[in-house]
């Protein structure tokens, strides 16, 4: 497998459904429910920052400057765990992020990405019901400000339906990571080149070398355009939004 289609999801939680983003993004709690298209509870965990100064989870919609630009696909709404406004490389949350389902399903996967790392490695470890360890993978990925859907997938599968867990964390242990739409499938996908466990697109890295392969998701704001939310601002945008809350 070697991107999105070839998990053979049938499901899938777009982030959207977390209500409307008023730009830049929108303030998260640490643990959340959502319901996926098909009607499977998620429940999401993102471990709190142990770093001072970090702010909470955030959801933004990755767009050309004077949006915020990552190696998503333009349009994408991202998951991101939070960090702490500065000067790149900025400190953030590296999590780990959890995703629990509702019932046992036989795939799931997406795509991610770490604040300010061109290169890192993903890791995903999917468990059962009954919290046994079915398989820890991980895969080469890569950053940048491109918008050319370049972040790297990471899925798992199984030749049945007992994935009731999924971790997802990096090599970056001060950095933060974000993710795209949730792929699922409940049921067990075709069985041609199916293994036990499988990891999507594990081996099939392309490097995709970027002239500001350096920047990260929130570190290039500022850079292109007066217009975009300069990092030193980013603080007092989520003050106020909590503030409202």
């Amino acid at each position: 497998m070697s991107d999105r289609a070839a998990l053979g999801g049938s499901d899938r939680v777009d982030w959207p459904i977390l209500g409307p983003v008023q730009p830049p993004f929108k303030v998260l709690p640490n643990s959340f429910s959502v319901t996926s298209e098909q009607g499977l509870g998620i429940n999401l965990n993102i471990a709190p920052a142990t770093t001072p100064g970090v702010t909470p989870p955030l959801l933004f919609q990755t767009l050309p400057s004077p949006g915020i630009p990552t190696n998503f696909a333009s349009g994408d709404f991202i998951l991101f765990t939070g960090l702490r406004p500065g000067p790149p490389p900025a400190l953030g949350n590296p999590a780990p992020l959890t995703i629990t389902c509702d019932r046992p399903v036989a795939a799931a996967g997406t795509q991610i990405a770490v604040d300010d790392t061109f290169l890192f490695t993903a890791s995903s470890s999917a468990f059962d019901s009954n919290n046994n360890l079915l398989g820890s993978f991980s895969t080469p990925g890569t950053s940048s400000l491109a918008l050319d859907n370049s972040a790297q997938f990471l899925g798992v599968r199984s030749d049945t339906a007992n994935i009731s867990r999924l971790v997802y964390s990096s090599s970056e242990g001060a950095q933060a990571l974000g993710i795209n739409s949730l792929s699922i499938a409940e049921a067990v996908p075709e069985p041609s080149n199916i293994a036990a466990l499988a990891v999507a697109g594990l081996g099939l890295f392309v490097f995709k070398i970027k002239k500001r392969l350096g920047e990260g998701f929130f570190t290039g704001l500022g850079v292109e355009s007066d217009r975009i939310f300069p990092i030193s601002a980013i603080a007092s945008h989520v003050e106020i939004y909590i503030l409202r809350i």
